[in-house]
């Protein structure tokens, strides 16, 4: 039986798809191809695969609206791979449920380590019984106890600073924009984004070694943060 992980690699552009494609399958991945919107959107609804890599820059519609119609109906994760390097292009997709975006020229490396972090992901959220803590490194959040820890010393955080810190931790690995941080802390009809700068400078002073050159919360420039993945 096969149960290699299907992958729907979405790219017009045939030899950046074949160069893709090879890598994936190469690394044990079984891959569908679409290279227009219309044939994405009906290969992601008929067979349902484990994540998609989605070129935004399609003959027929531009990646961003196949985002939208594939979110009205699936959370699968979907990252995307393209040569828009505009940071505003990046957070639109993202705040159209993009799980994550990876721009052109990119590492087979990265590429391969962005796919384990959507699957692992997804796998998760799927998961009835979430996790009660997770660790990354040398640092602890324990959900159930509000606890989190660096080298078993506790932290102490304020409640804002331990929802972030939730917040990113639960989405694990993916870049989560600064509107959609805002939104969820603060709420939608306010602009915190001095706010969100100040708490995020604070957990890096209390959690990290050197909050300059952090481990645990990364900046994606002017876009947002991501936790990172250790496993990945």
């Amino acid at each position: 039986m096969n149960h290699k992980l299907l992958i729907l690699l979405v790219e017009d552009e045939t030899v950046i798809c074949n160069f893709i494609s090879t890598i994936l399958t190469t690394h044990n991945y079984n891959v569908i191809k679409a290279n227009n919107g219309k044939d994405a959107i009906s290969l992601a609804t008929s067979h349902c695969p484990d994540l998609i890599l989605l070129d935004l820059g399609l003959p027929d519609m531009d990646g961003e609206e196949i985002i939208k119609q594939i979110r009205s109906w699936s959370t699968l994760p979907i990252i995307v791979v393209s040569a828009r390097e505009y940071e505003q292009d990046k957070v639109r997709a993202l705040d159209l449920g993009a799980d994550d975006y990876i721009t052109k020229p990119f590492g087979t490396s990265e590429l391969l380590a962005r796919i384990r972090t959507g699957i692992r992901h997804s796998n998760k959220m799927s998961n009835n019984s979430p996790e009660s803590e997770i660790s990354i490194g040398n640092l602890n959040i324990n959900y159930e106890k509000r606890i989190v820890k660096v080298e078993d010393k506790i932290v102490h955080l304020t409640p804002i600073e331990y929802k972030i810190i939730t917040l990113l931790s639960k989405n694990i690995g993916k870049v989560l924009t600064h509107e959609s941080i805002i939104k969820e802390i603060w709420g939608p009809f306010i602009n915190e984004n001095q706010a969100l700068r100040v708490n995020m400078a604070n957990i890096r002073r209390k959690i990290e070694k050197n909050p300059a050159e952090p481990q645990y919360i990364i900046t994606e420039v002017g876009v947002g943060y991501r936790m990172v993945d250790d496993e990945g």
